[in-house]
């Protein structure tokens, strides 16, 4: 199936960022065949978009996932009572991490060093050449995530920028922008979900 094409079917305004999210899936989809990660990050309703994404990517959105056939024969031989409760539930995942989410790391950077850092923290923790950073941004001013993209971009990440109206800032550490054509902040989060999803089942079909 074509998922692109339905969701510029579905919302035409989407039409003109296409080719960009086209990119954007080239991008993250290198990074999960080269056993690279996704690290994403935003505030408020991007940190919800940011742990949304990751719900889709680590287990089945709408595709069944099959284990692969030694890992099954492995968790068989480590213990075959466990194997037979976990083989039909446990699902493959695609490596992805919303940074929004660690609540003790984030409010201790936050007491003990800078608001600011959260993110960037993170990702050079977590970030090695050949992972993609994701900033979801709807200014694409959001200094939080500035700071991780150029954090990532010293670690050697691909970054993927996901803004609206002009991209702000974020968009000039970007290797690829989706800005969608929106200006108001709920707009922009509105048209910010079904290009994810998008991104999301277009991922899921080419890794099962």
């Amino acid at each position: 199936m074509d998922y692109l094409q339905e969701l510029t079917e579905r919302y035409p305004k989407l039409k003109p960022v296409a080719p960009d999210i086209n990119a954007a899936f080239n991008v993250i989809a290198g990074a999960f065949s080269n056993g690279g990660k996704l690290l994403i990050a935003g505030n408020g309703g991007s940190a919800a978009d940011a742990e949304h994404i990751v719900g889709e990517l680590m287990k089945n959105f709408v595709k069944k996932r099959r284990l692969p056939a030694p890992f099954i024969e492995a968790v068989e031989k480590a213990d075959p009572e466990i194997a037979a409760y976990l083989l039909p539930h446990l699902q493959p995942g695609l490596p992805s991490i919303p940074l929004s989410s660690h609540a003790s790391l984030n409010t201790a950077s936050l007491n003990d060093i800078d608001g600011n850092i959260i993110f960037a923290q993170q990702v050079y923790g977590y970030g090695k050449p050949g992972d993609v950073f994701l900033g979801i941004s709807t200014s694409g001013n959001s200094r939080n995530v500035l700071c991780a993209a150029a954090t990532a971009k010293a670690k050697d990440l691909k970054v993927i920028a996901l803004s609206g109206g002009s991209g702000g800032a974020l968009k000039r550490f970007a290797d690829v922008s989706v800005i969608v054509p929106e200006i108001e902040t709920y707009k922009i989060q509105e048209l910010h979900l079904p290009v994810y999803h998008c991104l999301c089942l277009m991922l899921e079909d080419r890794f099962f």
